[in-house]
């Protein structure tokens, strides 16, 4: 991450001490003589902090600092003076300043300060760009939502899918969207304004998914007082969605493949055939040609739904969707309970990065609608010590700490290249301390406490 200052002082020696204890504390300075001078080329894009001496001939800082907020009023700004005292510091920060330090001050208590600015900076930053991704997203990227690779073939192949009015089998973990992609080709097809008319054929008794199909006539069965309209002629004109077909009955198969075949189907009691007008997408959650060379499903059945294939990839395969996804949802969820979105700040999106979401995008959307309700960030049933605060709102101590912690542990990895001793020796921590808060900060995954490090 890049570590950017701006630093403003008309007192040469000052300012050249200044840039160099910044340099050696890792960051990439910028020192100027003049406000004027620093705030040529200034942009809502500057990822850094801004650190200006008060008083100086031509702007103060309080006047260079008004101007800086004037482009973007999120720009950390710290303000240090020979001349401060406490109304001054009040003044400075009711008007935006992001800290205020009085000189003479030690290079580290101004480094801190620097690397805190510019930790919130990247957060503001990074939050702007989940949200405008989201908002410059139009039509079916709203519902398929990602910018990956897998993703973005996904959604051409439902553009394309949908308007051939062919059946489709879609293949997915569960979890992963099977439903939402099989509303997709519904809504953007020709039958958009007939019904979907879902059924999970994992969720009925053997007894009851024919009638549910198909249909009955009165006196069917014990109990079939009146006819009913079974699911496929219910949804005659539109589209039926069969979740879970691996779990259909091997006889109830065997009629299915007609009703695909010749677009027919007869209610239970009755002999009229009576001819619908669907469309089917099945979905499955198994490889159905490995079910059929067991015999648990039938082949012919396979080979008739094996002709337009949607696979939909899991979670982990396409991390970089995660924070897209979780922001989405976390906002969704807010505005259908008329909260504030609370921030999804770097922390958290750390620890969402680290998780395998063995449920997918439905346990990442469960785990941002508690989110969104202000009950923290939770996975896999574990609470994670990340407080959601509102944007704008300033950070607890307790967080800000975390935060600087984990910059810190982060950086070492870095320049250890991911050697563990090396980097709990560098901190002067034990190996225990430095695994357990890796994890706590989704850090990577360190080894069992009785492995070599």
């Amino acid at each position: 991450m890049s570590r950017d200052v701006i630093l403003i002082d008309d007192e040469p020696h000052l300012r050249n001490a200044t840039a160099q204890g910044l340099d050696l504390a890792g960051f990439a300075v910028r020192d100027f003589a003049d406000g004027e001078q620093a705030l040529h080329g200034l942009s809502r894009a500057f990822a850094g902090v801004i650190i200006s001496d008060i008083k100086m001939p031509r702007i103060s800082g309080l006047e260079l600092m008004g101007r800086v907020l004037a482009i973007d009023p999120e720009i950390p700004v710290i303000l240090v003076t020979g001349h401060g005292d406490i109304p001054m510091a009040v003044s400075a920060i009711r008007a935006g300043a992001y800290d205020f330090i009085e000189k003479p001050f030690a290079t580290e208590m101004l480094a801190d300060a620097a690397a805190r600015a510019i930790e919130k900076r990247r957060l503001v930053l990074e939050n702007r760009a989940l949200k405008a991704a989201l908002s410059n997203c139009s039509g079916l990227e709203q519902v398929i939502v990602g910018r990956t690779p897998a993703i973005q073939r996904l959604r051409s192949q439902i553009t394309a899918f949908a308007t051939t009015d062919a059946d489709v089998l879609v293949s997915g973990e569960t979890g992963s969207g099977k439903e939402v992609v099989a509303r997709s080709l519904h809504e953007y097809g020709p039958r958009a304004k007939g019904r979907f008319v879902p059924i999970n054929c994992g969720a009925l008794p053997e007894t009851v998914i024919e009638s549910e199909l198909f249909g009955h006539e009165p006196g069917a069965f014990t109990g079939a007082a009146k006819p009913r309209v079974g699911k496929l002629e219910y949804a005659s004109g539109g589209t039926v969605f069969l979740d879970e077909i691996e779990s259909m009955p091997l006889e109830l198969q065997i009629k299915l493949l007609r009703v695909l075949q010749d677009r027919r189907i007869v209610r239970l009691g009755a002999n009229e055939e009576r001819e619908i007008d669907v469309r089917v997408i099945a979905a499955t959650k198994e490889d159905l040609k490995s079910a059929a060379q067991r015999g648990t499903f039938r082949g012919d059945l396979y080979y008739r739904l094996n002709v337009l294939t949607l696979s939909i990839p899991p979670l982990r395969d396409r991390r970089d969707d995660i924070p897209l996804l979780f922001q989405s949802f976390v906002d969704t969820a807010a505005s259908r309970f008329k909260n504030d979105p609370p921030a999804v700040d770097g922390a958290v999106v750390a620890h969402l990065l680290a998780h395998d979401w063995p449920g997918n995008v439905r346990e990442l959307q469960n785990t941002a609608l508690r989110f969104a309700l202000g009950l923290g960030l939770e996975i896999d049933g574990r609470a994670i010590p990340v407080a959601p605060h509102k944007p704008g709102e300033p950070a607890s101590l307790a967080d800000q700490l975390a935060r600087y912690e984990r910059q810190i542990i982060s950086e070492t990895l870095d320049r250890t290249r991911h050697s563990l001793k090396a980097t709990y020796e560098t901190l002067g921590i034990a190996r225990k301390t430095l695994y357990d808060k890796m994890r706590r900060y989704g850090l990577g995954r360190p080894p069992a406490d009785d492995e070599d490090a």
